[in-house]
């Protein structure tokens, strides 16, 4: 019997997920966010499943400062945000990450979009 299976999980509830709209003169700080490939990577990862972020750093082949570097500023900007806990197997909590929205539309201009 592992430590994990000693230890309560918390399992990561799934947000209320939609599309979301952003300006693209208004919401810079979310576009920067996602300027890079690593930080689409781990979205995208984060899309298929929740996941902790040594899963992420894993699945990107990227370190675990990377990733967790790019989750905090997309959890500053509103695109993931922790859903839940899980335990290592060395007994260490870590937070699980899902992403807020299932898709992103940049509005061009600051009229609503129909």
């Amino acid at each position: 019997m592992s430590v994990q299976d000693l230890l309560p999980e918390q399992s990561p509830t799934e947000p209320d997920r939609e599309h979301q709209t952003i300006d693209i003169a208004e919401d810079g700080a979310l576009l920067e966010a996602l300027s890079t490939e690593t930080a689409r990577r781990i979205v995208a990862v984060l899309e298929e499943s929740p996941k902790p972020a040594s899963e992420i750093a894993a699945e990107t082949d990227t370190s675990l400062q990377n990733v967790g570097y790019h989750l905090d500023r997309l959890e500053d900007v509103g695109l993931v945000e922790v859903a839940g806990k899980r335990y290592s197997s060395k007994a260490k909590k870590m937070d699980v990450y899902v992403p807020t929205s299932t898709s992103l539309v940049v509005q061009l201009d600051n009229q609503p979009s129909s």
